[in-house]
């Protein structure tokens, strides 16, 4: 602290001892250019001297006043934890009952008996179209049906009782089948003259109105049928992931249109390697109590493919890396009582990142202080103040 009076004294006396120099006024007024430029380069050389002499001497002061700054950061504690990452993907919704119907044989849309939106079961009957005749023939026939079974009755008692030849017998029985076969075939034509649901769900779609003439075949469809209680999305998993994503591993599934998600598990992988992109697929089923997830729905897809049961996380910003590619962090020792505390750069592995974290496979241990708040102005082996 003496030696500042000193340095000032030394100062006042360089400028005094200038003053019998010519002065910057007196040298301006003669004009003359280079006379000008000297004086200017003789006081920039004073002033950087001064300049240089004010930083040592407040560098001093800062130490023989233990007023030295330090740099303030803050830390985090490293611990082990539960970490799940997960794998994002995207597909749509499907269902596998998803159908059209069409009409089973050529007629008149007789009658419609649902509406779009209703709810049915299997079986249930939605329309009926016009035989054409087919149930007078079902009636005739039926009643030729029960004259040869009559007749065939009569005739095996006979035959029982020895009376009549084998061919009567054998003529009647086969006539009796006969009438018996052409009725079931009747049955089964008159039969596709009602249109019935093939599994239980919603009608999505009315096609075709009454009166409207149908028959089998492209453009003839008359519902559509929706069964939305049996949903399931289908991705494709790229295959360095075959050894991860496997059946009844936990999936996080988002739709961005509906604002929600729901969480389920891998029903079912592919065994197939598509070759086009070097993927499988994964079906992953989706509840839909509510009814609100259609077909088609985009859906976000986050898969976990990998759990570890003691990992510590990081987040990804306070890592640094230097000219070898290695990544470093800043470890502080335990602080002092004023706080204070000596960094140590070190060297790390990482494994996956999940959002702004990442795992730390090796170079740190659980409890260990990692500079967070300032950890790209700190220097190995430097002291920080850290904050509390």
């Amino acid at each position: 602290m003496k030696k500042l009076p000193i340095l000032l004294i030394a100062v006042i006396s360089l400028y005094s001892c200038g003053g019998k120099d010519q002065s910057v006024a007196e040298i301006i007024s003669e004009q003359n250019l280079e006379a000008i430029r000297a004086k200017k380069n003789e006081i920039t050389t004073q002033q950087k001297l001064i300049d240089a002499q004010l930083k040592s001497l407040d560098s001093a002061i800062a130490i023989l006043g233990n007023e030295e700054k330090l740099p303030l950061v803050n830390t985090l504690t490293a611990k082990k934890e539960v970490f799940n990452h997960y794998l994002e993907l995207q597909g749509d919704v499907s269902t596998k009952q998803n159908v059209l119907i069409y009409p089973e044989m050529a007629g008149t849309l007789q009658r419609v008996h649902v509406k779009e939106g209703d709810r049915v079961s299997r079986g249930q009957v939605l329309a009926t179209i016009d035989d054409g005749g087919l149930s007078s023939q079902l009636n005739q026939l039926k009643t030729q049906a029960s004259l040869a079974k009559t007749t065939f009755e009569r005739q095996e008692r006979l035959w029982n009782q020895n009376i009549g030849s084998e061919i009567q017998y054998l003529q009647a029985k086969t006539n009796y089948e006969a009438a018996e076969n052409m009725v079931s075939q009747a049955e089964s034509q008159l039969g596709k003259s009602t249109i019935r649901a093939p599994f239980s769900g919603i009608i999505d779609d009315v096609i075709k109105d009454q009166g409207t003439v149908v028959a089998p075949g492209q453009g003839s469809e008359v519902f559509r049928i929706v069964n939305l209680s049996d949903m399931y999305i289908e991705v494709e998993v790229p295959e360095a992931y075959i050894g991860n994503v496997t059946k009844g591993k936990e999936a996080l599934v988002y739709f961005p249109v509906l604002g929600d998600s729901i969480v389920t598990k891998i029903r079912e992988t592919g065994n197939f390697i598509n070759p086009a992109n070097r993927s499988f697929e994964a079906e992953i089923p989706v509840p839909n109590k509510e009814g609100k997830i259609k077909p088609n729905l985009t859906a976000k897809v986050n898969i976990n493919d990998y759990t570890s049961e003691d990992a510590i996380l990081i987040p990804t910003s306070i890592i640094s890396e230097n000219a070898e590619g290695e990544q470093y962090v800043f470890v502080a020792d335990e602080a002092s009582a004023e706080g204070e505390s000596i960094v140590k750069r070190t060297i790390i592995t990482t494994g996956k990142t999940q959002g702004a974290e990442i795992e730390v496979l090796t170079g740190l241990n659980d409890g260990d202080h990692i500079i967070k708040e300032g950890a790209r102005s700190v220097k190995d082996g430097q002291k920080v103040k850290i904050k509390k």
